[in-house]
């Protein structure tokens, strides 16, 4: 019965982010895309985030390898993560990441070639109540540091639930 519950919830995730992941006919749609969709001399690179995610009591695990699905290179990008619950205060990141208000964490994912793979990224973070899920969002972030919130549909999410399973996007 569990497996059928993770499956469950695994296919949900899966339709709720796959939107912005599988790319569409004729066109790359980027689930965290810089910007959505970068244009790059003329060409589209668009950044998607694979990895795993689990809840253990109070503490979720987050890891993550940056993906460059599309044509052209992508000369520096940051994904912000954010959780649907608060996060617990003074904790500590990777280097490459830096906390964002109580609910994210911003992470320098750094330069793409076209059609790469970046280096993977692992989060460890502590909420500050145990919930029975939690929702992460991978935002698209601009070379200007701002979230492009005009490519909502864009971003990827996933949900996942406090039973110690891991769950994969």
């Amino acid at each position: 019965m569990r497996r059928m519950r993770v499956a469950a919830v695994c296919g949900a995730a899966v339709v709720t982010a796959v939107g912005g992941v599988i790319p569409a006919a004729g066109a790359v749609r980027g689930a965290g895309a810089v910007r959505g969709v970068e244009a790059v001399r003329g060409a589209v690179a668009g950044l998607a985030y694979h990895g795993s995610a689990d809840i253990v009591g109070d503490r979720v695990d987050v890891r993550f390898t940056p993906h460059n699905h599309g044509p052209a290179a992508v000369p520096d990008s940051v994904v912000r993560i954010r959780w649907s619950q608060p996060l617990e205060e003074g904790q500590t990141l990777p280097a490459r990441c830096a906390p964002e208000g109580d609910r994210a964490v911003r992470c320098r994912v750094g330069r793409l070639g076209a059609h790469d793979t970046g280096e993977r990224i692992g989060l460890r973070v502590r909420l500050r109540e145990a919930p029975s899920e939690v929702l992460l969002e991978f935002d698209p972030v601009g070379g200007d540091g701002t979230v492009d919130e005009s490519r909502a549909a864009e971003r990827q999410r996933v949900l996942v639930l406090n039973t110690g399973d891991k769950y994969y996007f």
